[in-house]
C-alpha cells in the first residue's frame, strides 16, 4: 500500500504522469457509465436522465432550481428531461407548501427501482476498486477527487477520514 501522505516525489506531477491520470479518468468514466448507458438506451433514455435520477433519488423533494445549481444545466435542458421523466411516470413534481412557485421532485417507486438498477453495477465497480485498493488509497482517491472537484461544491462532501461522504448532497446550505 502507498502511504498517499508521504508522497513527497515530485516526479508525480511529471506531464506523462498528468496526462495518463486524465486519460485513466477518460476510460474510467466510459467503463463506469457503460453498463448504466445501455439500460438507459432499451428503455430510450440517456444520461441526461440518468443524473437527474440520481440526484432526484439521493435528494428526495429537491427543488429544481437546486437541482440545476447541481448539475449546472440549463433551464431548457433540465425542462426537456424533466418533462420525459415525469410523462413516463418516473418523477412526480409537487408544489412546494411555503412557496408555491416551487416544484419538489421525488422519484417514483419505478424511478427508484431504475436508480437501483443503474446503479448497482457502478456501486460494485467501485466497491471492487475499494476493496482492491485498500483504505489507505481509497482515502487518497477521495482526497483527488475533491481536489478537482470545484471550489463551491467541496463543502458538499467530508474527506476528513470520516465515511466520506455527508449523508445527502447539501442544497441551499441545509442537509
Amino acid at each position: 500500500m502507498v502511504d498517499v501522505k508521504s508522497v513527497a516525489n515530485p516526479l508525480f506531477l511529471r506531464e506523462e504522469e498528468l496526462r495518463q491520470a486524465i486519460e485513466m479518468l477518460f476510460f474510467a468514466y466510459r467503463d463506469f457509465t457503460g453498463g448504466p448507458d445501455e439500460m438507459l438506451a432499451e428503455i430510450g433514455l440517456g444520461r441526461a436522465h440518468h443524473r437527474v435520477i440520481y440526484f432526484v433519488g439521493r435528494n428526495p423533494g429537491i427543488t429544481v432550481s437546486e437541482l440545476l445549481k447541481i448539475l449546472r444545466i440549463t433551464k431548457q435542458s433540465l425542462s426537456r428531461v424533466l418533462s420525459h421523466l415525469v410523462e413516463e411516470q418516473y418523477i412526480t413534481q409537487t408544489q412546494g407548501e411555503r412557496d408555491r412557485r416551487q416544484r419538489l421532485l421525488t422519484l417514483t417507486q419505478k424511478g427508484v427501482d431504475l436508480e437501483r438498477r443503474l446503479t448497482a453495477d457502478q456501486r460494485e465497480r467501485i466497491a471492487d476498486a475499494f476493496r482492491k485498493a485498500g483504505a489507505d488509497a481509497v482515502q487518497g482517491f477521495k482526497l483527488v477527487l475533491h481536489g478537482i472537484i470545484d471550489e463551491p461544491d467541496r463543502e458538499r462532501f467530508d474527506v476528513s477520514g470520516g465515511s466520506g461522504h455527508l449523508p445527502a448532497v447539501r442544497v441551499g446550505g441545509k442537509r
